[in-house]
């Protein structure tokens, strides 16, 4: 009995989906311009509270303004907070974890205690205490969450420069006369980079929640400009005869962090070839 192989498509059902979601909240979101006629900001008197409609395709707020409109360009926002943050997170641990793994004794004791410093305070308690003494603006969240969310990535970099610094061509490299700065950034960095670029899919999921968190909390995004934490606060005060304010930018939120987890598991497994094993 001849057993059909599996199709692509089943095979990686989880990375299309994951694929799907980012890519069609994200290209919604740079084309808000072109796909909704109203402006996040343009008030309309005569439409307040507006329920969902041929006009208004996700209703109105109340201040007449555009929910649909509102939640593209709250895409605008949460996606450029993702990627800014970790990219700023991802960068700083890389270069630690590089260090850290690749000259070891001392200079690894110092780098992995202040990575278990920074692990004992609560992540998100953290950012909120260094935002409450900051200007409330998207610049300063976007670095407070990169500041405060690179260890995972040098503790990720650090066991995979463990483990090639003893491999052979890390040695060969070594007998040739290959200084550190060259063994580091032309021979481990390009065989590190995978974990890497999982921690960062996973890493934008987590980013966008905080913000909205923050933004949610009065603490980060300032209206009039649109987030959908703001609008989730919005929506909350009215929630009981205008769910679709609360529900909408919710649903926005939902998806894009189960698109970015979907993909980063993904990625995971397809990079990671011992969990096929």
């Amino acid at each position: 009995m001849k057993f059909k192989r599996p199709s692509f498509i089943s095979r990686n059902a989880l990375l299309i989906l994951g694929v799907l979601l980012v890519g069609v909240i994200s290209l919604a979101s740079i084309f808000a311009p072109w796909l909704t006629p109203y402006s996040p900001s343009a008030l309309d008197v005569d439409a307040l509270l507006q329920p969902p409609s041929t006009a208004h395709l996700m209703g109105t707020d109340a201040l007449g303004r555009d929910v649909f409109t509102r939640v593209l360009y709250g895409g605008r926002v949460s996606l450029w907070v993702g990627f800014v943050a970790v990219g700023i997170s991802s960068a700083i641990g890389l270069v630690l974890g590089l260090v850290s793994g690749y000259f070891g004794r001392v200079v690894d004791e110092i780098i992995m205690r202040g990575v278990d410093v920074m692990l004992c305070f609560p992540s998100f308690f953290l950012i909120l205490a260094v935002i409450a003494f900051l200007e409330p603006s998207l610049t300063n969240i976007m670095i407070v969450i990169g500041l405060t969310s690179w260890m995972g990535v040098a503790r990720l970099v650090r066991a995979e420069t463990l483990s090639l610094r003893e491999r052979d061509f890390v040695q060969a490299a070594l007998a040739a006369g290959a200084g550190p700065t060259r063994i580091i950034f032309h021979h481990i960095l390009p065989n590190a980079v995978a974990p890497v670029l999982v921690s960062a899919t996973l890493g934008v999921a987590g980013a966008i929640l905080v913000e909205s968190s923050l933004s949610f909390l009065g603490l980060g995004v300032q209206p009039p400009d649109a987030s959908w934490g703001n609008m989730l606060t919005e929506g909350k005060e009215v929630l009981g005869v205008a769910w679709w304010l609360s529900v909408f930018p919710g649903m926005a939120i939902l998806l894009t962090v189960l698109g970015y987890n979907l993909l980063g598991e993904s990625l995971r497994d397809i990079l990671d070839p011992r969990l096929k094993q």
